[in-house]
């Protein structure tokens, strides 16, 4: 008998629609090669629930994606200038939804690698000799603790609006995540670097310590440090030396974005946030774009590769990713280009013709 398998999916605001239904498309393409099914059940999260439910995040909506085994994600939030979501207390804005949803499902670790294709080169704005070089690592960033879901309030002391955000790890919260780096170093190049602040904050240190025990039970893998200003100046200066970088939650939300810039498009870069077992909720590394929704310009490669990734690491049908993967860098080959990436002499085509072009490589 066929496998089937039950995909939530999260279409959410600016360009999250578009560009999930592009990943839809090969996905569908991709299980029909292979001889499995998909089923999907749309789940409202971001901006758009809350105009509909006045929340982010329902609890039908969380009931909806622990039912699934996997959940598929376009993009959340807009323009936090001009939108009215933002005229909301914090809790009740778009962004609450997927920290939520984050703790809801037990999404510890994200998984963000940053690859810069052979055919991208020259949309690399790094220096032409380290683009040359070429780069292919992953962030594994710790997900559901540290700054952003500390206890915070901002009070009035002595006439004076102050805020307080605190920032705190356990020794369980770090082990866990530093296996999980460690676990896919295996499967790579065997390099670990932990990215921390150790010379100035006391969780740093407790990541540093922890990190290095875990260390000691991979005696094949590669394991040093690097404090975080550093590793922002190494990123732009030589990514090729990294493999896996493991950080914890802020320090990885900067640097995922800044590893996934440099590949020449943020709309090029896939992502996976796991828990302990096979789930997980995967999406585009970049934002929701409000300025181009609805144009049909996105980029949805990244949401294309998110879903290889799905069938990757959740589905177990390696198979069928790998064929994904394979049809992309076909597309990139001969020469199709969306607007953030395009260059001189390639063929420059719109969100949707992007997305045939891949399924039909399939």
């Amino acid at each position: 008998m066929s496998a089937e398998y039950k995909i939530g999916v999260i279409r959410g605001d600016g360009i999250g629609p578009e560009i999930v239904e592009q990943a839809l498309k090969v996905l569908d393409a991709a299980a029909k090669k292979r001889g499995f099914f998909l089923s999907y059940t749309d789940i409202d999260m971001g901006g758009c629930s809350i105009d509909k439910y006045g929340v982010p995040l329902t609890d039908e909506a969380v009931d909806a994606a622990k039912a699934s085994d996997a959940v598929l994600m376009g993009s959340i939030g807009g323009d936090a200038a001009t939108s009215p979501w933002y005229q909301l207390e914090p809790s009740k804005r778009p962004e609450a939804g997927l920290l939520r949803i984050r703790k809801e499902l037990g999404l510890f670790a994200n998984l963000r690698p940053s690859v810069l294709y052979e055919e991208l080169k020259d949309a690399c704005p790094l220096a032409q000799a380290t683009a040359d070089k070429g780069f292919d690592l992953i962030i594994v960033r710790e997900l559901t603790g540290g700054l952003y879901f500390g206890e915070r309030y901002t009070k009035n002391y002595h006439g004076l609006e102050t805020a307080v955000d605190t920032l705190s790890y356990d020794e369980a919260e770090i082990r866990r995540a530093a296996f999980k780096a460690f676990d896919i170093a295996l499967k790579r190049r065997c390099h670990v670097t932990l990215v921390d602040k150790a010379n100035v904050l006391d969780s740093s240190r407790l990541w540093r310590k922890v990190t290095t025990l875990v260390a000691e039970g991979y005696p094949d893998v590669k394991f040093d440090t690097m404090l975080v200003d550093n590793a922002a100046m190494q990123l732009v200066k030589d990514p090729a030396q990294f493999d896996v970088i493991l950080t914890e939650n802020m320090f990885g939300d900067i640097l995922s974005d800044e590893a996934a810039m440099i590949t020449g498009s943020i709309g090029m870069l896939p992502s996976a946030s796991l828990n302990d077992s096979r789930f997980g909720l995967y999406e585009p590394s970049g934002g929701s774009a409000p300025d181009i929704a609805g144009q049909n310009i996105a980029n949805p490669i990244a949401a294309i590769l998110s879903a290889s990734m799905m069938l990757r690491y959740s589905l177990d049908q390696d198979e069928a990713a790998d064929d994904i993967d394979r049809a992309v860098k076909k597309v990139l080959e001969d020469g199709y280009r969306t607007n953030d990436i395009y260059s001189k002499g390639c063929k420059k085509v719109k969100t949707d013709k992007m997305g045939d072009e891949i399924a039909k490589r399939l």
